[in-house]
């Protein structure tokens, strides 16, 4: 699903249903300029820091991640890995040994060359084998990495103890610290040093961090000078939306990100129309909106109740009450267009009588038809739960709702100590990035599935070297999805950056080598490289 980058006369935020990527005022911006500051509204801080072999990052830090620090490869506009800060990245015939080139005339910020020892030390501490850096999730996810061996200056061998052609896609995910940091006892969390377009200059937390840019970066523009364009770009915490709203209003910031429904088709679509700000909107490679289910307890251990909330949760109804029916409905974890999505995954529709007959039976046979609801204080997730709750009541299904913030909902799902939770995730890209989600053997299989299927769906997946063979292969987990209704799939996002007038590019940076332009998903946070101001 290409998605064009490009202005509108008239440019309409409700295209983005359609997969058209639209950013209103890029028509009318002319040439890229250098200079300005871009000042970007954060939802959150990112309390945990950026030692990145051990850091869970959520929007807010991947965008501050992607402004300091660069990946070995990046996702392109159809979601394909390319080569980024690795020149090359090239299996042998059995995918079991990947060959990584470096670019030359590579450095960090600190001055220091990025080469090959660099390389091994950053891969070895995600994959848990550095001593005195911890790597937790990586560690899990890289266990195939066999070994990691330097072969010169510039290249780095990694061997894989079974064939793995989505490694590359992994590596989009994994950006490269200098060795000062990797080896800094105290401070690795705070003291950042990458090769990124810009570079820390200082954090005050819960105020702002503040990133130059920087005058060495690698990557060429099409003006033949370096990226970035901005001279700066600070990042504040403003947890309340409509203070951030806002300040984007009032000059205060001049960019923010949102998945909010109402925001976007709100007071966002108002700025946009009143000639305030720019908006863009797309729904390419969407993460799907979802009640998480606790498969490995009652109630939703037993397929009736989970079919039965399948069935008694009208979707439409949903969408309509919480987003004016914009947001498209979802009936897998897939996004249209990527692979693993089918048209008709046979997930439950809409039928509340055989849902009551299902709570009935689960009820005779000595269950209690009573479910709590989990979600965060957000405004939109819990009018989405309220809607269930009533829904829901009328199947005979007692809805219990509890709030926390999200630290403490995340540590209760790690803990599993929840019922079913309002949850956003699986965005497009690679489907072996879903790995870690859904297999029985992983600390993040938050859904406590335990599926043979999909199992060995997965673990096939990741071997598979066969386009067709992977596609036919991640559809079916879809169906199986769709038979045994592990999760309640409910809506797909669709996320918008507002800027100011004189704010231009999301989607505008160009890759390397003639590479093709950046990835349009916005739930992994995007490039700003390529953004400018003028």
């Amino acid at each position: 699903m290409a998605a064009a980058c490009g202005g509108d006369a008239d440019p309409d935020p409700t295209k983005a249903i359609s997969g058209e990527t639209v950013e209103s005022g890029l028509a009318d911006a002319g040439q890229p300029v250098r200079g300005g500051r871009i000042v970007y509204a954060i939802d959150a801080e990112t309390n945990g820091g950026f030692c990145l072999t051990d850091a869970t990052l959520a929007l807010s830090g991947n965008l501050i991640r992607n402004a300091i620090y660069d990946t070995l490869t990046v996702l392109d506009e159809h979601a394909e890995p390319k080569p980024f800060l690795a020149k090359s990245v090239t299996p042998d015939p059995t995918f079991t040994t990947w060959t990584i080139g470096l670019r030359d005339g590579v450095t960090f910020h600190d001055g220091s060359d990025l080469d090959a020892t660099v390389l091994k030390n950053n891969l070895d501490a995600y994959l848990g084998r550095k001593p005195g850096r911890a790597s937790t999730l990586y560690a899990i996810v890289l266990s195939n990495i066999d070994t990691v061996t330097v072969v010169d200056p510039s290249t780095v061998v990694v061997t894989t103890k079974i064939a793995w052609p989505a490694l590359p896609a992994w590596l989009t995910t994994m950006g490269i610290m200098g060795q000062a940091q990797l080896d800094n006892k105290d401070d690795c969390d705070s003291e950042m040093i990458g090769t990124g377009p810009f570079e820390l200059s200082k954090w005050e937390r819960d105020q702002e961090l503040l990133a130059q840019r920087n005058p060495n970066y690698w990557l060429t523009a099409p003006d033949g000078e370096q990226y970035p364009y901005a001279d700066a770009v600070a990042f504040r915490p403003i947890p309340d939306t409509q203070q951030a709203i806002n300040a984007l209003d009032s000059g205060e910031v001049n960019a923010l990100v949102s998945a909010n429904t109402r925001d976007i088709h709100g007071p966002l679509t108002d700025l946009r129309d009143g000639g305030t700000i720019n908006l863009l909107v797309t729904d390419d490679h969407a993460q799907v909106n979802y009640l998480l289910l606790n498969n490995s307890k009652a109630p939703f251990d037993d397929e009736r109740m989970r079919r039965a909330v399948a069935m008694g949760t009208d979707r439409e109804e949903l969408s309509d009450l919480t987003s004016e029916g914009i947001a498209p409905i979802a009936s897998q974890p897939f996004p249209k267009g990527d692979m693993g999505y089918v048209e008709n995954p046979g997930y439950p529709e809409f039928d509340p009588d055989a849902a009551r007959a299902l709570v009935d039976e689960y009820v005779a046979d000595g269950g209690r038809a009573d479910v709590t609801i989990t979600t965060t204080p957000d405004p939109t997730l819990l009018s989405r739960v309220e809607v269930m709750q009533n829904q829901l009541g009328e199947i005979g299904i007692d809805v219990r709702i509890r709030s926390m913030d999200q630290t403490t909902m995340i540590n209760e799902v790690l803990a599993g100590n929840f019922d079913s939770v309002m949850w956003s995730q699986h965005p497009g890209g690679d489907p072996d990035l879903q790995y870690v989600w859904w297999h029985v053997g992983m600390p993040t299989n938050f859904s406590r599935i335990d599926d043979p299927m999909i199992n060995d769906a997965l673990d096939q997946g990741r071997v598979e070297i066969d386009p067709a063979k992977r596609r036919a292969l991640y559809e079916g987990i879809s169906r199986r999805f769709g038979e045994k209704v592990y999760s309640i799939w409910l809506t797909y996002s669709e996320w918008a950056v507002g800027m100011g007038r004189d704010v231009h590019g999301v989607f505008s940076a160009e890759l390397p080598d003639g590479g093709g332009k950046v990835f349009t998903g916005l739930a992994y946070g995007h490039q700003i490289h390529g953004m400018w101001v003028g």
